[in-house]
């Protein structure tokens, strides 16, 4: 039996818990560029998820049913005890027959929802080509190249020039904006609106786009639009029309329909429905053979097969679709004031990399594949942060654990403690033995007053090495020279005796 009061409960804990990790995420620091975008992505989504928790919550407390009264009276009323315990048997008997599933609902749902976050964000979904630069350039090589292969279009131009004039529709004459001329637009506006969306997540691009909308109803209704202030009927005449059919009364022979052309006949024979293939012949041919006769007479054979993959749909008035036309200009014309600090980085991008020599650009190819396995590295390094490491095997130079026979075969299972290097543990006998030498062990020995030579090695507590020392310095003072008892003197007959005899005998005067 579920409760309303604890999923909502719930909601506003996960709401909580969301808004903590996105404030963590916009705390970072020290990111690159692409970090930082994913980043704001990941906040986005983080976003998203409060507003879908808010709007529930709100649902749940409006009441609809009545069922959040009802729960509320239950736990307010006279017998509240009793439903609390009948719930507590519930809950119960609940995990009784269903076991831990139901336990901790919350920071399960929670890893759920930053799971999900990491799949969409997390590798690498918002994508950018090489080029863009993770939303620091454009990449308009598709409209660029769409640009040149419009009809009006007569002189070639540079890339680098059309970065700047691409905005520039209003030059264009409005009797050549056919439907050519709309794909166009609409591909430039659609890259224009995704690449803002990618490159600055927290854009709202919508509300910018109804402001523009708004403003371009105005002016074209005030007929103050730029360049769309041209005789109306010149212009819709070029905007594509239904075909014409030819008037065949007068026509006494297919011969005679020659004079029409091609594209005049084609227009013809698609008007009637009829095949508008084959030669100037054929066609002339198949369109006076119907000439005089009711749609049911017309030969089997010149009807042209019904397009199942496309639906007809009536044409629009040419008003309609100039209008949306200049609409779309609009949207572009704004989208080119919020990214002219982007075209101005990416013309100078360009300009930079066509002024590079091959070395330079096989430089810079090196570097960014350098980069690539940096990131890779790195990506890498943090999937593999914590190793499963039970019996606390050294790390080797790849920051991973050595094998396990390599960690037996150099003795490092067994550990060494040294009470004068302040009981540091040492692994392995080849560590154990070096230590000896090494700036510790001489430190401790400094400061017991000992001399760290080789009498002590292998001496590791203080109270060794100290009664060590007194062994050494008595034995030191029993081997050291004794001026009275070793030192040889010779009398005037020529015998050696020990100074203090000679001194005994020089004050009895026997010498």
């Amino acid at each position: 039996m579920s409760s309303l009061i604890e999923e909502t409960r719930l909601l506003f804990e996960e709401i909580d818990r969301t808004r903590g990790a996105a404030v963590d995420e916009l705390a970072k620091t020290g990111r690159t560029e692409k970090e930082k975008v994913h980043g704001e992505h990941r906040v986005l989504r983080m976003v998203d998820r409060i507003s879908e928790c808010s709007s529930q919550i709100s649902e749940t407390v409006a009441d609809a049913d009545g069922s959040w009264a009802r729960e509320v009276a239950e736990i307010s009323g006279p017998d509240e005890f009793s439903q609390f315990y009948a719930k507590l048997r519930d809950i119960r008997e609940r995990h009784r027959r269903g076991g831990p599933e139901y336990v901790d609902a919350m920071p399960l749902n929670f890893v759920t929802v930053e799971d999900s976050i990491a799949d969409e964000f997390g590798n690498g979904l918002v994508k950018f080509s090489g080029e863009e630069g993770h939303g620091k350039f454009l990449d308009m090589h598709a409209l660029y190249s769409m640009y040149l292969n419009l009809p009006f279009v007569t002189e070639k131009i540079e890339y680098t020039e059309y970065l700047t004039s691409f905005d520039t529709l209003s030059e264009i004459s409005s009797r050549v904006k056919n439907t050519g001329y709309r794909k166009y637009v609409e591909a430039l506006r659609d890259y224009l609106v995704d690449f803002r969306r990618r490159a600055v997540p927290f854009a709202n691009v919508d509300l910018a786009l109804a402001k523009v909308q708004a403003e371009f109803d105005v002016s074209w209704a005030a007929g103050t639009f730029p360049g769309w202030g041209e005789d109306e009927s010149a212009a819709a005449a070029t905007t594509d029309q239904p075909p014409q059919e030819l008037d065949l009364s007068q026509v006494g022979s297919a011969a005679e329909l020659h004079a029409h052309g091609l594209d005049a006949l084609k227009a013809a024979l698609s008007a009637r429905g009829l095949k508008s293939g084959g030669t100037l012949e054929q066609r002339a041919e198949r369109l006076f053979s119907v000439k005089g006769l009711p749609r049911e007479q017309w030969p089997k054979g010149v009807f042209a097969a019904p397009d199942k993959k496309k639906k007809k749909k009536a044409a629009k008035p040419a008003a309609d679709v100039r209008r949306e036309i200049a609409a779309v200009e609009a949207q572009v014309y704004h989208m080119a004031t919020v990214l002219d600090q982007t075209i101005l980085l990416t013309r100078e991008n360009v300009e930079r990399r066509q002024a590079r020599s091959g070395i330079e650009i096989e430089q810079e190819e090196e570097e960014e594949v350098a980069d690539m396995v940096v990131d890779e590295v790195e990506e890498e390094e943090d999937d593999t942060d914590e190793f499963y490491n039970p019996k606390d095997v050294p790390l080797g130079w790849d920051g991973k654990p050595i094998p396990y026979w390599l960690y037996k075969l150099h003795g490092l299972n067994v550990r060494y403690s040294c009470e004068i290097c302040g009981n540091y543990v040492y692994r392995g006998p080849k560590a154990y033995q070096q230590h000896f030498k090494e700036w510790r062990h001489a430190h401790g020995m400094r400061c017991l007053g000992i001399p760290n030579t080789v009498h002590f090695q292998n001496v590791t507590l203080i109270k060794d090495a100290q009664v060590l020392w007194k062994k050494l310095k008595s034995q030191k003072a029993t081997e050291a020279f004794q001026e009275r008892e070793e030192e040889e003197y010779e009398d005037s007959l020529g015998n050696v005796v020990n100074k203090k005899t000679y001194e005994d005998l020089r004050r009895q005067g026997l010498l």
